[in-house]
C-alpha cells in the first residue's frame, strides 16, 4: 500500500494566517471587503475567500475608490498607500505581517538618520510586493538586488547598508554579504541586518529531511510565491523526484509509479486544505507498482 504523508511543518506562516483570519472575522461583519493585491499568493485560496466576497483590487484602483474598507495583506505597504487612503477616505484593516513591519521601521529609520549619505540596498525580488514597500520607506531610493551580479550597480567607495526581504534564504544572504565585503574600499562603512524571518528560513533543514525520505515528492504552492520557489529548490536538491503542482488537478497517474512512498509539502502561502486535496487525491489513483 502507498504510503502518503503530509508535511507537518508546511502551509501558511504566521503573517498569512494572521491575514486570513482578518478577511474572515470581516466579512462575517459586512459583505464587503476590499483586499489590496493578492491576499495569499495561492489562487486556489483567493477563489475559496473570494466566494465569501473578498474582491481584490490593484493600486491604481484603490486610487479612485472612496470610503471603502480594504485590507492590506501580510506583505506590507510603502507610505504612499496610507496616504491614499487617508486621502480618499478608505478605511484601513492592517494584516501586514509583524516581521515585515518592523523591517519597514528599521529601513525608515536608518534612511532618515542616513540622509542619503549610504546606499540603502535590500535583497529581495525586484517587483515583489514585499518588496515595494520596503522600497517605499526610503522614497524610492533603496537598491534592490536579486543575485551577485547585481551588485554592479552599487558604488563601493560609498557606505552601503544591507537589508533583506523576510521570506529570501539564508545562505544566499551571506554570499551577498561576503561578496560586498571583498569588493568594498576598506575604510568604507558596511552595515548589514539579517532581516529573514526565522519561520520561514528554519522550514529548510526540515522540508530537506521530509523531502529526501519519500520517492516521490508533490510541492504545493503558487507559481508567484516567491518563498515557494525557495522551498521547491531545496526540495529538489534533496530529492530530485520533486514535482510543482498547484491543485490536485495537476496530478498525472503516471508519477506514481514506483512511487511507494510520496511526500506532500508545500509553501508558507499554501493552505493545509489544499495539502489534504492532494495527499486524497493520490491515495484514490490505485497505480501498480512496477
Amino acid at each position: 500500500m502507498r504510503k502518503v504523508e503530509i508535511h507537518e511543518e508546511s502551509g501558511f506562516c504566521f503573517g498569512v494566517v494572521n491575514a486570513i483570519r482578518s478577511a474572515e472575522k470581516e466579512l462575517t461583519e459586512d459583505e464587503e471587503l476590499y483586499c489590496l493585491g493578492d491576499i495569499v499568493h495561492n489562487s486556489q485560496e483567493v477563489n475559496r475567500l473570494q466566494k465569501k466576497g473578498l474582491r481584490t483590487i490593484n493600486h491604481d484602483e484603490l486610487k479612485d475608490m472612496q470610503n471603502k474598507k480594504v485590507l492590506l495583506r501580510a506583505h506590507g505597504e510603502p507610505p504612499s498607500t496610507y496616504e491614499t487612503a487617508q486621502l480618499n477616505s478608505i478605511r484601513i484593516i492592517d494584516a501586514t505581517c509583524p516581521v515585515v513591519l518592523q523591517l519597514q521601521k528599521k529601513i525608515r529609520k536608518y534612511y532618515n538618520e542616513s540622509k542619503g549619505k549610504a546606499q540603502i540596498v535590500i535583497f529581495g525580488k525586484n517587483g515583489h510586493a514585499e518588496v515595494n514597500g520596503l522600497v517605499g520607506q526610503t522614497e524610492g531610493t533603496a537598491i534592490v538586488i536579486e543575485k551577485k551580479s547585481d551588485l554592479e550597480q552599487l558604488d563601493f567607495n560609498r557606505p552601503i547598508c544591507l537589508f533583506s526581504q523576510t521570506t529570501m534564504s539564508v545562505n544566499d544572504f551571506q554570499e551577498i554579504v561576503q561578496e560586498i565585503q571583498t569588493r568594498i574600499h576598506p575604510e568604507v562603512d558596511f552595515k548589514y541586518s539579517d532581516t529573514i524571518c526565522r519561520q520561514v528560513a528554519n522550514r529548510i533543514p526540515n522540508i530537506r529531511k521530509f523531502a529526501s525520505r519519500h520517492n516521490l515528492i508533490l510541492f504545493v504552492a503558487g507559481k508567484k510565491s516567491s518563498n515557494g520557489k525557495v522551498l521547491l529548490a531545496e526540495c529538489k536538491k534533496a530529492n530530485p523526484n520533486t514535482l510543482l503542482i498547484s491543485s490536485p488537478d495537476d496530478i498525472q497517474q503516471e508519477w506514481l509509479i514506483n512511487a511507494e512512498s510520496v511526500g506532500i509539502c508545500g509553501a508558507t502561502s499554501t493552505p493545509k486544505w489544499l495539502m489534504e486535496e492532494v495527499a486524497e487525491t493520490v491515495k484514490s489513483l490505485p497505480t501498480p507498482y512496477s
